[in-house]
């Protein structure tokens, strides 16, 4: 049997016919660039996940860099960033002219770890960046008690927590939320894209005016912005995967139940989850002390795999300016070395996932 790790057309055969039609719709409808398409989706996008406000953008990591920006984070400000993340946490950060300073995460959740947030603040921090990584909320009333003690922003990184809940709070419903819709990402478009969402009026018009060129008035610039718009194409097809994403968050929670459940009946652990998170499983990840050589035994068995994220930001060619060496952030490094993502498809079948949960008990 073949497992892919993710199977884009199989996750999609069910709606194909209605994406299929939405594109030629708009195709035809002559508006391109903003527009009714793009606000409907910014509403429905907004009503889900309970924010005021819903801004869309080019892709997740302008959502971040404008979502900084319209906090008003710049050059001499810093701001608190996991030490185990994609890159473009950190990226978002140097986008604006800021300084990002790294964070150890929790070793049981693998999010920001709230104390070593707080030990890495600074006179000159001015926010506070945690990512809901995997799809796993992290603890944002820590975090938010952290933020209300030193006057700092906080701007969560959403990308991969479509639909995941906090003490029973959909992730959205407080706060500001940088989000993406990547393909993979569990609300996919057909390419890139991306939104901000909040109930902070200030910030959302600041995002808007940002992501054209700092104009709301064609001519009439109010401040130095980008292009950064989320095509009414992609904004449609994302109105159609947004009716169905309850649906495949529930496949994928029931499959990470299965794998959970079938891996600590054999004593190989499973992802911690607190009583108070709700995860959407973006991710399903198991950490081994040999990963390349179980990643191969799975892979010779037909099992598709994925290390995220095998270098962390702080050890990257792009941030060796920092002078970060190789053990200032052990746990992070040590998840780098470990972590292994599992086969996770709202398509996938029965057979399949215990296909998966027989080869993992058998191979690990």
């Amino acid at each position: 049997m073949k497992v892919p790790f993710l199977d884009l057309q199989a996750a999609h055969a069910d709606i194909e016919d209605r994406i299929e039609a939405e594109l030629l719709r708009v195709a035809r409808s002559g508006s391109y660039i903003l527009g009714p398409e793009l606000e409907t989706f910014e509403g429905a996008f907004a009503a889900y996940v309970r924010s005021r406000h819903c801004v869309g953008l080019a892709n997740g990591l302008d959502a971040l860099h404008l979502g900084l920006k319209a906090m008003g984070i710049g050059p001499g400000d810093e701001v608190i960033v996991p030490a185990n993340t994609y890159i473009a946490t950190w990226l978002a950060v140097s986008q604006c002219g800021a300084t990002p300073i790294p964070a150890e995460p929790r070793e049981d959740t693998y999010n920001i770890d709230p104390e070593a947030v707080r030990a890495a603040v600074t006179d000159r921090t001015r926010a506070i960046l945690p990512v809901h990584l995997y799809g796993q909320p992290a603890d944002m009333d820590a975090l938010e008690a952290i933020a209300a003690q030193h006057g700092l922003s906080v701007l969560e990184d959403g990308a991969q927590a479509h639909g995941a809940r906090y003490k029973a709070r959909k992730i959205g419903s407080t706060g500001t939320v940088a989000w993406s819709f990547y393909p993979t990402k569990n609300l996919g478009a057909l390419g890139d894209g991306g939104a901000l969402t909040s109930d902070d009026d200030q910030v959302a018009a600041r995002t808007r005016l940002l992501r054209n060129y700092g104009s709301a008035v064609k001519y009439e610039n109010q401040m130095k912005g980008v292009n950064s718009r989320l095509d009414p194409i992609q904004a449609a097809v994302l109105k159609v995967k947004l009716g169905t994403l309850d649906a495949a968050t529930t496949r994928r929670q029931n499959i990470a139940r299965c794998y959970s459940e079938a891996f600590s009946a054999a004593g190989l652990g499973a992802p911690y989850v607190p009583d108070w998170a709700d995860p959407v499983w973006h991710l399903y990840v198991l950490r081994h002390p040999d990963r390349a050589a179980f990643q191969q035994r799975l892979t010779d068995a037909g099992i598709g795999t994925v290390i995220h994220y095998p270098i962390p930001p702080h050890l990257q060619d792009a941030y060796a300016e920092a002078g970060y060496e190789r053990g200032n952030f052990p746990l992070a490094e040590r998840l780098a070395e470990e972590v292994l993502s599992l086969p996770m498809c709202p398509a996938q079948t029965e057979a399949q996932t215990d296909y998966v949960i027989d080869n993992v008990v058998r191979l690990a």
